[in-house]
């Protein structure tokens, strides 16, 4: 059987509707992603900061201190693999669990209003705290931030072994906990703050080391 040239026109235009058809028919739609896992928090703000922020601080804190004396300055540097070992903690720890501050939580524990009643109560009750983040909450972030920032300084400079970049450092710590205090906790010291940093200049171990006699 032969086909003519109707019939092979009509069979063309049957597979190019065929092809036309199968290229613009729908893909079949990409799977969900899976949800994001919830994340229930155990503890208030207060108590997260008590039992785990400040103390893994410590490990920063604690390695480089210089005391001033009547025999002259005790220094405190890391010195061995397990010093520096435990500072390198403290600035991981610190840098990974600030990041917990970023789940919604209580600011303190049930029944606690902090030392917010009398005349003049030096801290905020929860409810001002949370009055405070309603109306600004990036700025809760960006202190959250401006800590993992100088957290993730000490990592490098523990690995780098700098005793006197870690001194350094670690005051940014410090300067990144009171700057977020002074805004959610108690911001009536902040003049009181401000004027003991204006007394204070920044010690240099190095400058204040006397010279060895020869």
């Amino acid at each position: 059987m032969t086909m003519t040239n109707t019939s092979r026109l009509a069979a063309a235009l049957i597979l190019t509707g065929v092809s036309n058809w199968a290229c613009s028919s729908p893909k079949p739609a990409a799977p969900p992603a899976p949800a994001a896992p919830v994340m229930t928090p155990v503890v208030s703000v207060k108590e997260l900061m008590r039992f785990d922020i400040d103390p893994v601080a410590d490990n920063i804190f604690d390695a480089v201190t210089y005391d001033a004396t009547t025999k002259g300055v005790v220094e405190t540097i890391p010195k061995t693999d397990e010093d520096w070992e435990k500072v390198k903690t403290g600035a991981v720890s610190l840098a990974e669990n600030i990041y917990l501050l970023k789940i919604k939580r209580p600011w303190a524990p049930k029944g606690d209003v902090n030392n917010s009643t009398g005349p003049n109560p030096p801290e905020l009750s929860p409810d001002q705290i949370q009055a405070k983040y309603d109306k600004d909450p990036v700025l809760w972030d960006a202190k959250i931030e401006a800590l993992r920032n100088a957290a993730k300084e000490v990592m490098d400079i523990a690995d780098r072994r700098d005793a006197k970049a870690l001194f350094e450092a670690s005051a940014d710590i410090d300067m990144a906990c009171e700057n977020c205090h002074l805004e959610y906790w108690y911001p009536g010291d902040r003049a009181a703050v401000e004027e003991d940093k204006r007394q204070r200049a920044r010690f240099d171990p190095a400058a204040k080391r006397p010279a060895k006699k020869k």
